[in-house]
């Protein structure tokens, strides 16, 4: 059968050789995904900008969908949605300019604040992100029958023993 290469911004795998990665890399479907990716990842004054530029979408306004989706050329955003993202942007603005510096936060800020904004985006339909939600497979041994090495640790983390050296 041979190698194959898996896209992960397409999430579709094909046979790998040059032609076919050519070919796949420089296709507009690829290009538009690609973009979809790092579109997450711009800052909100970038996206407003964008926004504001762009004329609302009629389809969208008048029934909520739209055919084009993440690829239309025209505006998803609500008034509203264009007002909360005017004054976050504001809000990051005022910011950096009293000069405040950006206090290192822990992972599990940077993770609530990356959901916020792509559950926002979701909402707002202006980018689709398929979000993996784990579910356990069913046929897999219980969770209490798994071996201690895949289970979860205590709440208190491991004890500790006594005379254990590391090294």
């Amino acid at each position: 059968m041979g190698k194959r290469y898996f896209c992960d911004y397409c999430d579709r795998s094909f046979q790998d050789n040059l032609h076919n990665r050519k070919k796949h890399l420089n296709g507009v479907q690829h290009l538009r995904a690609k973009k979809a990716w790092y579109d997450l990842f711009r800052d909100a004054a970038a996206v407003l900008l964008e926004e504001q530029s762009k004329k609302p979408c009629r389809k969208f306004l008048q029934t909520g969908q739209c055919d084009f989706g993440f690829n239309c050329r025209f505006s998803h955003m609500t008034e509203e949605d264009l007002e909360k993202l005017n004054a976050q942007v504001q809000e990051e603005r005022r910011s950096k300019e009293e000069g405040a510096e950006v206090p290192v936060g822990t992972a599990e800020d940077w993770l609530e604040k990356r959901e916020k904004r792509v559950s926002l985006a979701q909402s707002n339909r202006y980018v689709r992100l398929a979000m993996l939600v784990f579910q356990y497979p069913p046929g897999w041994p219980p969770i209490q029958d798994l071996p201690p090495s895949l289970q979860a640790p205590p709440p208190g983390g491991w004890p500790v023993l006594p005379n254990l050296q590391w090294g």
